[in-house]
């Protein structure tokens, strides 16, 4: 692990694949990249079920929409079933709850709720609690989840990135096999020829990076306070201390999973580095408060030091 300071430099530019297209979905800005030619029927074909597949998953996790699995969690207890592929994000998260003595939690929607980050975006604070344990309020068993009361979750930690992961499963099985996917910041890729330089975002000038990652296969994803804050919040809350750490201000992790790297750069900022190798293969990237950077030695980056 080597720790440096930084010269921030403009953003690179980004390779253009033979068809691409941007789109709005779960709150956020998505783009495709297909590196290789497909017919207008499998361009199609492919734009039709990711929209289907983000459609799915929306309704199914979205604390913010009226008709969401999630929102009917949240009035009453109960036995509730999720879709096939849920084991694995449920599973993911019950490790970084384990790994980071309940600080990441899916529980944690409730108080993301009254800190300001609700259904309304009010932005405006209320009383916050801490949020109950995960065995005295629910249990996952397959695609069952069983509450002893009405909760309110949030999956905003790992979330995005598997479904970047869900999206990726869906080109490949419509035979595309060089491809990049991008939800802002939570990035796949596969089978790309030529590696593709990605910026690493400069929290405090977002028109300037701190370095470049080349990557042309796997998950490289990245988490910073400063896109999403509000008073004295960011949408990273520590759900004991009932605030948002400030001693880091971004984290990038590079891993073979968008599940995997989206939900360590939440991880990062509560567990122990050492204790997250120990569990889960990964590179990564942490800006402290103070400018400078940690980088652990594969990660696939150049970074602009000083």
């Amino acid at each position: 692990m080597q720790s440096k300071k930084l010269n921030p430099k403009p953003k690179p530019e980004i390779p253009q694949p033979l068809h691409e297209w941007s789109f709005e979905a779960i709150g956020t800005q998505w783009w495709v990249g297909l590196f290789e030619s497909v017919s207008p029927e499998t361009l199609g074909l492919v734009k039709h079920v990711i929209s289907e597949r983000i459609e799915v998953f929306d309704k199914t996790y979205s604390r913010f929409r009226a008709d969401s699995l999630i929102t009917e969690i949240s009035k009453h207890s109960g036995t509730f079933t999720f879709p096939p592929n849920s084991k694995q994000l449920f599973e993911f998260c019950r490790e970084l709850y384990d790994v980071s003595g309940g600080v990441v939690t899916p529980l944690i929607g409730q108080l993301m709720s009254d800190a300001g980050y609700d259904a309304s975006y009010s932005l405006r604070s209320g009383k916050l609690h801490e949020p109950p344990s995960w065995d005295d309020v629910m249990e996952f068993d397959g695609q069952s989840l069983k509450t002893k009361q009405p909760v309110l979750l949030d999956f905003g930690a790992a979330g995005k990135g598997y479904l970047v992961d869900l999206v990726a499963i869906e080109l490949q099985k419509a035979g595309v096999e060089k491809f990049c996917v991008d939800a802002s910041g939570d990035m796949y890729c596969h089978g790309i020829d030529s590696p593709l330089r990605i910026g690493l975002e400069n929290p405090d000038d977002t028109s300037q990076v701190i370095g470049v990652a080349e990557f042309k296969d796997g998950a490289l994803c990245g988490s910073a306070g400063n896109r999403r804050a509000w008073g004295e919040f960011t949408h990273i809350i520590d759900p004991k201390k009932l605030e948002s750490p400030r001693h880091i201000k971004a984290v990038w992790v590079s891993t073979n999973n968008a599940l995997t790297a989206d939900g360590l750069t939440t991880a990062l900022y509560f567990a122990e580095l050492e204790q997250l190798h120990t569990k889960f293969q990964f590179e990564h990237c942490i800006m402290y408060a103070d400018g400078s950077v940690s980088v652990s030695q594969h990660f696939p980056a150049e970074l602009f030091t000083a």
